[in-house]
């Protein structure tokens, strides 16, 4: 870009008018530049195993880049047996140990939500983080277990474990703003609880004004929002091109390896925007982002460049490592106990993404199908009543191997610790249920539902959508019978699931209508009973969900 346009972008930016009578003769002396440098990490995913490396990547990284702030942009939460056993306070050691900035939650930071209890390993990894947390878009106010750690909306004096929604840091004689954005999308595919989430473009709109009055024209929003993802629910690139002012975005949630860092100039149709950096690192830790911004002296980027550091390529950090040990014992006694029973066959777990045809997210799956029936038999023995089981495809991760099955295993494929919820429902809402679950179809989605035997769904993918279930059937008196929408029926599902997750609105009603029973049987734990009491299990794809589009072609 020529420096006329530069100057161009620096005069919107300040609301300067345009127009045919500004000419610019010659460049305006200006002072030095300054170079913001950033490291940057998102979505672990419970993978603790990677800080010692992390850790000797950050240090190789500060010998090489110097001085910089070091950001997380959320899930850290999530997905491995260090966290299932440990929720949080095994990351919070190798976090405060790397000294980082600030943080942002992402939406498994929300998956441990209990409609009792509210948030406590949440407040508890808040509490003992040595650096701030941000959401200009989140409120805690409302869960008490959070209330001694509410900060003010913006501080220039942020405190360790404290919830802002944005900060001002004093970073080499510079003064940068920095705030937190995260993804409404955890309202379904999370258990946020009484905190709520708001418009992410609104809250940053906010924001920058907050730090333009108090004088900041360097500004970071670290995001949880995704790099590309669903426009609805927003992203970074819509961010940066809707709201203006923003400098710098350190994103995650969407996986992406952004590397060099990018720089958005313009919008989709051409037009010329201030320009905003953004970086984000990929995934599980595997990657240490380096951003390094050069603003001119009215706080407009002029350049970005940087790097993402492959962790795996360094030697583990000797000392992070032994901090590291006591807690790969511990899960590791956990995740190789056998529990007693043996897979015949292979319960596999297959995605689009990986090339298979079929997918748990969208069609019948054995695994499915083993899960389903676990959580009806221990419905069952609570409430003889229950017609079927239901289980969100999103909520299984893992497939299992043949052979002896160990905690681990299970754990891997149910890592949530959803527990076991009764409803009470129309068969209206069933059906409606089943219509929000093949919305989608046939490509994947996380609401996408398994059904326990006895149950019969049938649907054609072909036609519109919620107009999609051809017959849903139960076995109820020794025969298939048609879901009468004027009955109620008690089904068995997670408490993810029944609380809305994955956009079940109809069973989400039914549960803030009081019709539902949290039993307590944690998902996993399902699982091994049901699997112990067969000792042998052997499992296939049965005909429970047929779609009739599929098997016409």
């Amino acid at each position: 870009m020529d420096m006329k346009g530069v100057i161009n972008m620096r005069l919107n930016r300040y609301g300067i008018a345009l127009g045919t009578a500004l000419f610019v003769t010659a460049p305006p002396v200006l002072a030095e530049n300054f170079t913001l440098t950033l490291f940057h990490t998102n979505d672990l995913h419970g993978r603790t195993d990677q800080y010692p490396y992390l850790v000797t990547t950050l240090k190789e990284a500060r010998e090489q880049y110097g001085e910089a702030l070091l950001l997380d942009a959320g899930d850290i939460f999530s997905g491995t047996l260090y966290f299932t056993e440990f929720q949080g306070q095994d990351a919070l050691e190798f976090m405060n140990l790397m000294g980082y900035d600030a943080f942002v939650p992402g939406n498994h930071e929300f998956d441990l939500g209990d409609a009792e209890e509210g948030h406590q390993a949440l407040a508890a990894f808040f509490e003992g983080a040595e650096f701030p947390i941000l959401g200009a878009n989140l409120d805690f106010s409302a869960g008490p277990e959070f209330a001694a750690i509410l900060g003010d909306s913006l501080s220039a004096d942020p405190q360790d474990g404290q919830l802002y929604d944005g900060i001002i840091v004093e970073h080499q004689g510079e003064q940068i703003g920095i705030f937190g954005l995260s993804t409404q999308d955890s309202e379904t595919i999370s258990s946020p609880g009484q905190v709520t989430i708001s418009d992410y473009r609104q809250a940053a709109e906010a924001m920058v004004a907050s730090f333009e009055e108090q004088g900041v024209n360097k500004i970071i929003a670290l995001t949880h929002l995704g790099y590309d993802s669903d426009p609805s629910m927003g992203n970074d690139l819509l961010l940066a091109e809707h709201v203006d002012g923003i400098d710098i975005i350190i994103g995650g949630h969407s996986h992406t390896q952004v590397s060099p860092p990018m720089l958005l100039s313009e919008n989709r149709d051409g037009e010329a925007l201030t320009p905003t950096a953004i970086g984000q690192a990929g995934e599980y830790g595997q990657h240490l982002g380096v951003m390094q911004v050069t603003f001119d002296d009215s706080g407009v980027v002029v350049d970005v460049s940087g790097e993402l550091l492959a962790v795996d390529d360094r030697e583990s950090d000797p000392d992070a490592a032994e901090r590291l040990a006591p807690y790969t014992a511990a899960i590791e006694e956990l995740r190789d106990t056998q529990v007693g029973a043996k897979v015949i066959t292979a319960l596999p777990n297959p995605r689009h993404g990986n090339g298979d045809e079929q997918s748990v997210r969208a069609n019948e799956t054995a695994l499915g199908n083993l899960i389903t029936d676990a959580q009806l038999q221990a419905a069952q023995q609570v409430a003889p009543d229950t017609v079927m089981a239901i289980q969100n495809s999103g909520g299984i991760r893992e497939a299992i191997e043949t052979g002896d099955v160990t905690v681990g295993d299970l754990i891997a494929v149910q890592p949530f610790g959803n527990r076991l919820t009764l409803l009470d429902v129309t068969g209206a809402e069933l059906l409606e249920t089943f219509e929000i679950a093949l919305a989608n179809a046939p490509d994947e989605n996380g609401g996408f539902l398994h059904v326990s035997a006895g149950v019969e769904l049938v649907y054609d993918s072909d036609k519109p959508v919620g107009e999609r279930l051809v017959s849903l059937k139960v076995a109820q008196e020794g025969a298939m019978q048609a879901i009468d929408s004027e009955r109620t029926y008690t089904i068995a599902t997670n408490n993810f699931t029944a609380a809305g997750g994955d956009s079940h609105a109809a069973l989400g009603a039914a549960y803030d209508d009081g019709r539902n029973t949290i039993v307590g049987n944690t998902d996993w734990e399902m699982l091994r009973n049901y699997m112990v009491d067969r000792k042998e299990v052997f499992y296939t794809v049965e005909g429970r969900i047929i779609d009739v589009a599929e098997e016409a072609n």
